[in-house]
């Protein structure tokens, strides 16, 4: 089993150098490989002939046969990890069960991530050893923080740079053990703000994320104003540099907080029960207005559905996946009855009975409970 680790790197000044042109040479590949991909793929479009189609073995071998001398000073295995990279997007694009997949796009090296990767890493001593480059001397590994554990074998690793700090993504293959079974069922109900579940209820958007919200959007208005101003000129302000990295900044604490509480609480449920009932949301449909897909984005739907479903195949556990059409909300979890037409509970709740957003009233049986528990007890049943 994979189990990947995110830790931090600490590179010296010759291995800052090697990184910052390794983050180069993939985007440079990338993009020299997408633009014979893509003239590849029209040429068999315009010629009407298969074999004119491009595959990351043509597209390789040409990269490979039109190397400039510079290119043999840097990792092989940087190129070949781009150019499959990007056939595996290619492949993506052309899957029909994935609609809303995007054509490949060539990278700007204006983007606030730079990265590549490499299946030539080793942990030597606690550190992180590459493969040196062609004409270095002075060569030693790089100091790593933030890993639990270094044990298993290591597999393809992703570095990048972010806001002048070094990442690397570290995936090792690990035996797992099956956590103890508890014989207990739970159901999570998600909605913008807080999950609840059979034992109660976790807020996602505690007051400290809030807070960073709120000056995440104090920076961008600053960093728009800057722009309006004075054009392109602004990107060559020291102010604007600094305004940029708070903002940058800000962002990297919001995804560690919330990575911090999905995984807590996915750790949690996996934990303390056997069986576990989520629903399977159709999010796309659900960003009806800026607004609602701003909220939507911050609970993290996906994300934590992500996290649920690789710790229950860790640990032996059973998710089930109730149908993105099971009324979950409209249905009474006491009789039975769904409400339909004007009875239906919306976002704002129910205008021919004056109800309220959270509340639910069952018109067949008269039950009156909190809308959210009514939705548990129902994805509960299910189990």
């Amino acid at each position: 089993m994979i189990r990947t680790q995110k830790v931090r790197l600490y590179p010296n000044q010759t291995m800052r150098r090697v990184l910052d042109s390794l983050c180069d040479y993939r985007r440079y590949c990338w993009n020299v490989g997408l633009a014979i991909w893509n003239d590849m793929y029209d040429a068999s479009l315009i010629l009407d002939d298969q074999k004119q189609q491009p595959s990351e073995r043509k597209v390789r071998n040409e990269m490979v046969t039109n190397k400039a001398d510079w290119q043999y000073q840097l990792s092989a295995r940087c190129l070949q990890l781009a150019v499959s990279d990007l056939g595996k997007a290619w492949k993506n694009f052309l899957n029909k069960a994935q609609p809303d997949w995007g054509k490949p796009k060539f990278k700007s090296k204006k983007a606030p991530r730079q990265g590549f990767k490499t299946d030539r890493a080793k942990i030597i001593d606690g550190k992180l050893r590459l493969d040196k480059p062609h004409g270095m001397t002075n060569w030693s590994g790089i100091k790593i923080s933030g890993a639990k554990s270094l044990a298993g074998k290591l597999k393809v690793i992703s570095i990048y740079r972010e806001n002048g700090q070094y990442y690397a993504a570290l995936p090792f293959e690990v035996t797992v053990k099956v956590k103890c079974h508890t014989k207990r069922k739970t159901a999570v109900d998600v909605n913008v703000g807080h999950f609840n579940y059979t034992d109660g209820v976790i807020n996602t958007l505690p007051k400290k994320l809030q807070s960073l919200y709120q000056r995440i959007a104090y920076y961008q208005c600053s960093l728009a104003r800057k722009r309006r101003v004075n054009g392109k000129l602004a990107y060559l302000s020291h102010n604007y540099v600094r305004t940029r990295a708070k903002l940058q900044r800000d962002y990297r604490k919001v995804a560690n907080l919330q990575n911090d509480l999905l995984h807590k609480f996915t750790s949690k449920l996996t934990d303390d029960y056997d069986t576990i009932v989520i629903e399977d949301l159709d999010v796309k449909d659900m960003q009806m207005t800026h607004v609602a897909s701003k909220g939507l984005q911050r609970s993290l739907f996906g994300k934590f559905r992500q996290y649920l479903t690789y710790k229950c195949d860790w640990y032996g556990k059973q998710l089930i996946l109730a149908d993105k059409h099971y009324p979950s909300t409209q249905r009474c979890s006491q009789c039975g009855y769904i409400k339909q037409g004007d009875e239906r509970i919306t976002l704002q709740g129910n205008a021919k009975h004056h109800t309220r957003h959270n509340e639910y009233v069952c018109y067949h049986c008269g039950s009156v409970m909190n809308r959210d528990e009514n939705a548990v007890n129902n994805l509960l049943a299910l189990a």
